[in-house]
């Protein structure tokens, strides 16, 4: 059967579930990746009271809208990032707090261990007819204490980039081991200002935490395509880590010339930019491909539209990209190549 079709909800915040839920099923998706911002799902309440996991569940069933991934991506930027103000836009303001920045980092760290046990109770209370064979996953960034280093200028040696890896397996290894207790998977989407940002950094990020079984990869090509990194040898290196897709496409080699690939501090959608988010199939990625290796790597997980387009309207957008994903998917052969020429002895 194909791949589920679902929308990540973190660009649409200033929609209530409710909103959002109908209009995605007008846009042809078959389910959400729900974020944990906005009103679309909130942590500390699904904790406290099983009524809400439930009206979560009510409200997409009323859709016929399915869920197969909680993101937490916020929260988990500050548990190893260099907190500074900007971080107080993204967070709770019971995990911001006073700001302090260690103690901002150990809030987030203690939100994600109750996200994976939000997810847990939210996943559990699936309604049968919903109730597909996908593993519990949340997606999420980590942070980093050494992106600010990725230059290498002034001089970096390997042992102070590697104190960030250290950092990053001791804060996240509590973590992971709170997802196992609940079975639920952790996907780090690899990005830039993450532990991860390319295939060698998540390599490195994979053996700081001795390749927990519940640390994997939300892959998304888009973040991979203009570093001039093989995104799809990223799918066909980390098979069996890679615990959920986000459908993202990019354009690149584009601009005036005068912005490179580290983005001149201009804003998403200026013109004279090497780079940018496009709507899914208006850009360079080549989708294809991504879909014959996720075949081959055996994933039959969600197909996750993040939709992100600077110079589109995104209802448009979205739309267009539910099309473009649905017709672009296709099921793995079931019989070898050539069997239909044998004949039976």
């Amino acid at each position: 059967m194909p791949r589920p079709v679902t929308l990540f909800t973190g660009q649409w915040a200033d929609l209530s579930l409710d909103e959002l839920a109908t209009q995605a099923k007008a846009m042809g998706y078959d389910g959400l990746e729900l974020a944990c911002w906005g009103d679309h799902f909130d942590v500390e309440r699904a904790l406290a009271s099983p009524d809400y996991v439930h009206q979560r569940w009510n409200v997409l069933q009323a859709q016929g809208m399915g869920c197969h991934a909680i993101a937490n991506h916020l929260v988990g930027q500050a548990v190893c990032d260099r907190i500074d103000e900007r971080h107080r836009a993204i967070l709770p303001p019971e995990v911001w707090g006073d700001g302090e920045p260690e103690g901002v980092r150990q809030r987030a760290a203690a939100r994600m261990i109750d996200t994976a046990r939000a997810a847990r109770a939210f996943f559990d209370a699936r309604p049968g007819a919903a109730a597909i064979d996908f593993p519990a996953v949340v997606t999420g960034f980590t942070g980093s204490s050494v992106w600010h280093a990725v230059y290498a200028f002034p001089p970096t040696t390997q042992a102070y980039l590697q104190q960030g890896f250290d950092d990053f397996a001791r804060r996240w290894r509590p973590i992971l081991d709170a997802f196992d207790a609940v079975d639920v998977n952790f996907a780090l989407e690899v990005h830039p200002t993450e532990i991860a940002f390319d295939i060698a950094s998540a390599q490195r990020a994979l053996e700081a935490v001795d390749h927990h079984p519940r640390f994997g990869f939300n892959f998304d090509p888009s973040h991979f395509a203009y570093q001039g990194v093989d995104y799809v040898r990223f799918l066909r290196t980390f098979g069996e880590r890679i615990f959920h897709v986000h459908m993202k496409d990019v354009w690149w080699g584009r601009g005036d010339g005068t912005v490179g690939v580290f983005g001149g501090h201009t804003e998403f959608g200026d013109a004279r930019r090497h780079w940018d988010f496009r709507s899914v199939g208006r850009g360079d990625v080549r989708f294809q491909d991504i879909i014959v290796a996720l075949n081959d790597i055996g994933y039959r997980g969600p197909l996750s539209v993040e939709w992100e387009d600077a110079r589109m309207d995104r209802r448009h957008g979205a739309a267009e990209a539910a099309a473009y994903v649905r017709q672009l998917d296709f099921p793995p052969s079931a019989v070898a190549f050539e069997a239909a020429f044998e004949r039976k002895s």
